[in-house]
């Protein structure tokens, strides 16, 4: 069995007089990450680098903006992803660094995430006809949080799939009628994601879990899919990444949303988790890897009720780290 994080940070016993005392070690940043990294294992290589380790500091001369400011859209080639079904009713519509998905029932599809505006055209409208799936039966588009990788292209599937009702979160929707411009355009106010909300197409639901943190209005979501007619139970995070300079505060909400995920999705009895990164979970790869596997291969997602929990020990410890590196202690 692997060490856990409560396993590493379980008091140390010494005797004073006969009797056990039970003594907490210091809390420091390379205790945090050591119990990360042992948290990962393989299964979140990525997201331990992405959240443990600082990035080297940015170069200001650098940016993905062109002469005027104007967005710079990458060529196309890098970040174009095929779609692959990767269970039964579970569509991979992203690209090579980001991810979206369908979920489809016996009554509609619902969307998950709309990515870069450059990209929703070609990955999901697109995407959803190579796989065979009607965009008319689009009920639902639900976007994890309000930034261009996720949103960008949230007005164009408003504009063309009219019927679906967009969500965001409450705070998100308050940040986007706020802002001057938005990437991809401003979309139309919808319905807000409450804490507990069930999104039902027939015999596939989404069930949502508001997750503040990474914005204000982060959603995250469970929902069971059919892979190869067996029912898989899916946590889906919808916002992992941390500022390395954030207020102490901010950690705090951050990591008390992490651990009400990791809850609900132990309640639920989640085996697979997945994200809108692909540093994260390698959605890509694990992605084409579920389309392309032979009958009673298990599904590269489902990394069991175990896995599922390491990841959630990895982001909090990650975290924690992050905050002491803030405070300035090491």
């Amino acid at each position: 069995m692997k060490p856990t994080v409560a396993m590493l940070a379980a008091t140390s016993i010494v005797c004073m007089t006969g009797t056990a005392v039970a003594q907490t070690p210091p809390a420091t940043v390379d205790r945090y990450v050591g119990a990360a990294k042992v948290a990962a294992g393989t299964d979140w290589a990525g997201t331990f680098m992405r959240l443990c380790i600082p990035p080297p500091a940015a170069n200001p001369g650098a940016g993905g903006r062109g002469r005027g400011g104007a967005p710079r859209v990458p060529a196309r080639e890098t970040w174009y992803a095929e779609p692959a079904k990767v269970a039964d009713n579970l569509y991979f519509i992203g690209t090579k660094a980001h991810s979206a998905w369908a979920v489809a029932g016996s009554e509609g599809i619902i969307i998950i995430e709309a990515l870069f505006d450059y990209a929703a055209k070609d990955e999901i409208l697109d995407g959803m006809k190579k796989l065979g799936l009607d965009r008319s039966k689009v009920k639902y588009v639900i976007l994890s949080h309000a930034h261009a990788d996720h949103d960008g292209g949230a007005k164009l599937l408003q504009d063309e799939i009219p019927g679906a009702h967009l969500i965001y979160g409450q705070e998100d929707w308050d940040a986007i009628d706020k802002a001057a411009t938005h990437a991809g355009g401003k979309p139309k106010r919808d319905k807000a994601g409450d804490d507990g909300m069930v999104l039902s197409v027939g015999d596939a639901s989404v069930r949502v879990v508001t997750m503040p943190g990474h914005t204000a209005g982060t959603l995250s979501y469970l929902f069971e899919v059919q892979d190869h007619g067996k029912p898989m139970k899916v946590a889906y995070v919808g916002g992992t990444a941390i500022p390395f300079n954030g207020a102490p505060g901010w950690y705090d909400t951050y990591i008390a949303s992490s651990k009400k995920m990791a809850k609900a999705a132990a309640d639920y009895g989640a085996t697979a988790l997945i994200s809108n990164h692909s540093e994260f979970d390698d959605a890509y790869f694990k992605a084409h890897a579920a389309a392309d596997r032979q009958p009673g291969v298990a599904n590269p997602f489902d990394v069991g009720a175990d896995g599922v929990a390491r990841y959630f020990e990895v982001v909090q410890s990650c975290a924690l780290a992050a905050k002491l590196r803030v405070a300035g202690q090491q």
